[in-house]
């Protein structure tokens, strides 16, 4: 009768520590909680640091070669200048299987991934294998910065 009881132990002690564990698995952050100020939303990449960075900044301007151009890695976009003054934006994801481009160079935006090229100019594919061209990111020049539009 003992070795029925202590299996009974066993079975009702095992289905108590499994269901604190299932339950510890599903306790942590509310995911709908709202983020504090000191937490960027997507909206707001580059929230004011106090070092006077402007809200949605992506990059200087200056700092954009013409026929060239940056990728911001934490907002997962590129930013290029075809042509003196002309900013374009574009998503850093490549369209072919989700890897992030690695360059931009000789007017294209380049994915080490697999080798797709974009067109600076407006995210064309240039070379595959991707199929389908970079998603345009509107951006502006506020000041000297190019920020989000």
């Amino acid at each position: 009768m003992s070795n029925k009881l202590s299996r009974r132990t066993l079975v009702a002690g095992a289905a108590a520590v499994g269901g604190t564990v299932l339950l510890a698995a599903c306790g942590g952050s509310d995911s709908t909680q709202e983020p504090t100020a000191e937490e960027p939303t997507a909206e707001e990449p580059n929230a004011d640091d106090g070092e006077g960075a402007l809200d949605g900044a992506l990059v200087a301007a200056a700092d954009v070669p013409v026929g060239g151009g940056v990728i911001v890695p934490a907002q997962k976009v590129v930013v290029t200048q075809p042509t003196e003054g002309d900013f374009k934006g574009f998503s850093s994801t490549c369209t072919h299987q989700g890897c992030q481009v690695s360059s931009v160079e000789d007017d294209g935006i380049v994915c080490a991934c697999h080798g797709s090229v974009f067109s600076a100019a407006d995210g064309a594919v240039v070379k595959g294998p991707a199929t389908a061209p970079l998603p345009e990111v509107p951006v502006s020049v506020s000041g000297d910065q190019v920020v989000l539009a």
